[in-house]
């Protein structure tokens, strides 16, 4: 191969037509095929995001996709990164480290401008260094509003000398329609860069829909690379909430155990629950802030971006109300990292980082510590012993779990905060005495197989159910989910034509 790397880069018609997974699919791909295969976005949006190594944070799609080409993440791969943080404010995160909460309008005139000189320099730096690059763009590239200042798109495609494939999602209905009209939207420059289509997310009889991709391949002149059926269970990360109400693996289910987890407004890391669907007898079911909670097992607060909003949304809906409630009817409660703080006494902000106008917000009052909110955030991988006595603790004793923190606000405990998760000298996570209650800062506390079947049997034996063993629980093998889904995109993408469109010439 030349010594820059070749490129494709992957646009959609619109959000959520399964870009990102498709870009995971080609990454292992062209792993399993030889090559050092990089991912890229210039600009995410999404509130699920991933630490790497040295600790800098970018969207999960792209950390997902570096792990599935099977080398390190990094932020040049995602140089930018939106977290909305309220309605009208996102966190702006650049080269994986915040820089300032910006409007969307100020975004746009501020900083914009002069971010694609930094995009260039990471997709130069990108093909300099790996064979492939594979490039993923954001929402539509015919958003004929915000196509002046767009740099995630064809101006993407553009810097990277990118041949296009634009996805489109059969299952909304109107694929056809969507196709055409996004084509007919792009400038005569770039509807030549478009190389040729992907119809994603297809169910059902192929030679039903062969009129229309001959329709389409006529009309347009540019090929159908391939169909892809709906992949339901892939068991890879997604990376935007939209997921738990589309995708049937997020469904309400009924279980032995009953999980309720807490939808909160502004839910991050959601990934961090996969792992209890794998659980054989685990009833997973999302509850929105006003909901009746019912009877739950255990209640779980995830992660969020904003602690203190979520936490007031929690007291205006009564939600909080009703988990001390069920708390001291002697259900379970665990928080994850935003969801964690809300256990405390209190969250401080004193500087109105969190933008609620409030300096004190009162948590839930189930740990005896309290947050405070000041400037910095904490981004890294971590590494924690398990130092807990009480409750299903104590199987765990001196045993290791990993995972990452991200997150603002600092912890301080009280002495009734007995630690169960430490690193080094940091407390990541406590339990109350009796041990019913329980949080941590560790995303990815539940990819921990040991951790999660100990802590799955404690609650399945006090409902007097037997034991759940470590063969019947799902595969939590990250790897063998990607050559999975690799497997499935290959066999319905025609790998040759798209080596051609790239021009990678291969000889097998």
């Amino acid at each position: 191969m030349d010594s820059k790397a070749k490129t494709i880069m992957l646009q959609g018609t619109s959000s959520h037509v399964g870009k990102s997974l498709l870009c995971t699919a080609l990454c292992r791909i062209f792993k399993q095929d030889g090559y050092r295969v990089a991912p890229f976005k210039a600009q995410n949006m999404a509130l699920n995001s991933f630490v790497t190594a040295e600790g800098d944070e970018i969207g999960r799609a792209q950390g997902v996709q570096a792990e599935a080409a099977g080398v390190p993440a990094e932020a040049r791969m995602n140089p930018v990164l939106l977290k909305p943080k309220a309605d009208m404010d996102a966190q702006v995160i650049v080269m994986g480290k915040p820089l300032a909460d910006m409007s969307a309008r100020d975004y746009r005139a501020r900083f914009l401008p002069r971010a694609v000189a930094l995009v260039q320099n990471c997709i130069d730096e990108l093909r300099r260094d790996f064979h492939i690059l594979v490039i993923e763009g954001a929402g539509s590239p015919a958003e004929v509003n915000l196509k002046d200042k767009d740099i995630v798109n064809m101006k993407t495609a553009e810097l990277a000398d990118a041949p296009v494939l634009l996805v489109a999602d059969i299952d909304r209905g109107g694929v056809f329609a969507s196709l055409v009209g996004t084509l007919e939207l792009l400038a005569p420059h770039e509807r030549e860069r478009v190389a040729g289509f992907i119809i994603n997310k297809f169910r059902g009889d192929i030679s039903l829909l062969r009129p229309g991709l001959d329709f389409l391949e006529q009309r347009t002149g540019k090929p159908v690379l391939g169909v892809i059926p709906y992949l339901h269970r892939h068991g890879v990360d997604q990376e935007d909430s939209v997921v738990l109400s589309e995708n049937p693996v997020y469904r309400n289910r009924q279980g032995d155990i009953d999980i309720a987890v807490i939808k909160l407004p502004r839910i991050s890391n959601f990934t961090d629950l996969d792992p209890l669907f794998k659980v054989p007898g685990n009833g997973v079911r999302f509850v929105e802030p006003g909901e009746e909670l019912g009877r739950p097992d255990v209640i779980i607060l995830p992660g969020t971006k904003n602690s203190v909003l979520d936490m007031q949304r929690l007291w205006q809906t009564n939600t909080a109300r009703d988990i001390i409630s069920a708390y001291h009817n002697r259900v379970s409660v665990v928080g994850i990292c935003g969801g964690y703080q809300m256990l405390g006494q209190v969250l401080l902000d004193p500087e109105g980082l969190e933008g609620t106008g409030e300096e004190k917000v009162p948590g839930l009052g189930l740990l005896d510590m309290e947050t405070i909110f000041k400037p910095g955030k904490i981004t890294r991988q971590v590494q924690c012993v398990v130092k807990g006595s009480d409750d299903f603790w104590h199987q765990l004793q001196q045993q290791r779990v990993k995972g990452y923190e991200i997150h603002s606000g600092h912890s301080r405990y009280g002495a009734s905060c007995q630690p169960v998760l430490v690193s080094g000298s940091d407390i990541i996570g406590v339990t109350a005495p009796g041990g019913r209650v329980w949080g941590t800062y560790l995303h990815g506390i539940f990819d921990n197989k040991n951790f999660t079947l100990a802590w799955i049997n404690n609650l399945r034996r006090s409902r007097g159910l037997p034991e759940i063993n470590s063969r019947q629980v799902g595969t939590m093998d990250r790897e063998a989910a990607y050559d999975k889904l690799a497997d499935q995109v290959r066999e319905h993408l025609d790998m040759k034509k798209l080596y051609q469109i790239m021009g990678v010439n291969r000889h097998d």
